[in-house]
């Protein structure tokens, strides 16, 4: 890379090397939440941040927190982070980068001799990636106040979530009062898990907003025969109906996805009973996974659905009981001045940037409801993400680490001069 950055690529690509030899063996890359490798891979990073100046605590929810104290903290926080953790065979690059770049971009202001108005925080979120509780951004959702209660209940290994945040030395037994109202601006670089920005060879994308994420659990009734007997024209075969189903829900969210804003759908779950070769099936359980930029889209989809299923049915002489939606988060904003910012910051580090959606969940969707919040893209190789093939090139990293930089120099120039009296000044 030839541009001339405010951050070191070496100290990034070192870190991530790193944490990358923190691995299950013959699992790459696999550090999962609450586990002992999880745990080293802490270690490292805590010993990292305390290299750059920073001082290192863990909060209630179990995230662990270096921070940079400003000049007039009285401002609040200028935070940045995402999370180390990984799912199963994949994630060498997915959080770390961001987690890596954070520290990078504290590092090079006490490199630089920078001192920030606000105070700096860089995150390493608990459990961002769905964790042996079956529940994920359990830091961030911790540390804003958003946490069910309930989850603290949830049992895995003989130990449930409570004991696992205390493990890696949270404190349940305050974590439902914790929040933070001195967020200033939260920022979180990661890679972008899909091809767009490596197909349209841009360096960055500015995401205008985390999709909202709605599951939607569907049954279909049918009746179990004699496979080799019944005839073809006397049968009620949920599973026939059910595939139906399937190719019908990949139409509607193609057409959808022609749409202005991010649109999918996928049937990523699927049961069926009694699964066996000479029975024809009698019933079939689906969850769909839906992801809309825009709330109208998945508005939109629900009620095709919830009519489609009725013609379906009786075309098909099966039941189809009404679409359960088991879950169902609206889309989250990126903060129109941060974006803004973010647009600034690319400019000046020459880095070429499109605005786009996020189709995958982030911790900052959870940062987002409290506070102003966005994040920014890297390109990965084909988009490729949660495998073990999942790669990044350190130079796009490092680009993006130095639009964080260039960011948080900015947020902390343009924001409100508050005075400990509570007066303002600009």
């Amino acid at each position: 890379m030839s541009r001339n950055l405010p951050v070191n690529a070496d100290m990034i690509a070192g870190d991530i090397e790193a944490l990358a030899g923190i691995t299950e063996p013959g699992h790459p890359w696999t550090r999962r939440a609450f586990s002992p490798l999880f745990m080293k891979g802490r270690a490292y990073i805590e010993a990292r941040m305390k290299a750059a100046g920073l001082e290192t605590r863990i909060d209630a929810a179990g995230n662990l927190i270096g921070r940079r104290t400003g000049r007039k903290p009285w401002l609040g926080t200028i935070m940045l982070g995402s999370h180390s953790d990984t799912v199963p065979d994949g994630g060498r690059f997915d959080g770390i980068a961001g987690v890596t770049s954070a520290l990078e971009v504290a590092r090079a202001l006490g490199d630089q001799n920078i001192e920030l108005d606000h105070d700096l925080e860089i995150v390493d979120f608990l459990a961002e990636e769905v964790s042996i509780f079956g529940v994920s951004c359990i830091g961030s959702r911790g540390m804003t106040g958003q946490l069910p209660e309930a989850w603290l209940s949830r049992v895995s290994d003989g130990r449930d979530l409570a004991e696992g945040i205390a493990q890696v030395g949270g404190r349940p037994d305050v974590l439902m009062q914790q929040n933070r109202p001195d967020i200033a601006g939260f920022l979180e670089l990661h890679i972008e898990q899909g091809p767009v920005l490596e197909a349209e060879k841009e360096d960055i994308g500015i995401v205008t907003a985390i999709s909202g994420i709605t599951r939607i659990e569907i049954t279909v009734d049918g009746r179990a025969d004699h496979a080799g007997t019944t005839p073809m024209d006397r049968r009620a075969d949920a599973l026939v109906a059910a595939s139906q189903l399937v190719l019908d829900i990949r139409n509607a969210a193609a057409e959808l996805a022609k749409t202005p804003g991010h649109f999918a759908a996928t049937v990523g779950e699927f049961r069926i009973e009694p699964n066996a070769a000479n029975v024809v099936p009698s019933k079939v359980a689906l969850l769909i996974d839906g992801r809309a930029e825009i709330r109208a889209d998945m508005d939109a989809f629900c009620r095709w659905l919830d009519g489609h299923v009725e013609k379906l049915a009786t075309a098909c002489d099966v039941t189809i009981r009404p679409p359960n939606r088991v879950s169902d988060n609206l889309p989250t904003p990126g903060d129109a001045g941060l974006l803004s910012t973010l647009e600034a910051a690319c400019e000046r580090v020459g880095a070429k940037h499109r605005r786009m959606a996020s189709g995958a969940g982030h911790d900052t969707a959870w940062i987002a409801k409290v506070a102003p919040a966005a994040m920014i893209f890297v390109p990965c190789r084909e988009g490729r993400s949660h495998s073990a093939d999942e790669w990044a090139d350190n130079d796009d990293i490092a680009l993006g680490a130095a639009v964080l930089f260039e960011a948080v120099r900015e947020m902390d120039k343009s924001s409100n001069r508050e005075t400990p009296n509570g007066t303002h000044t600009r």
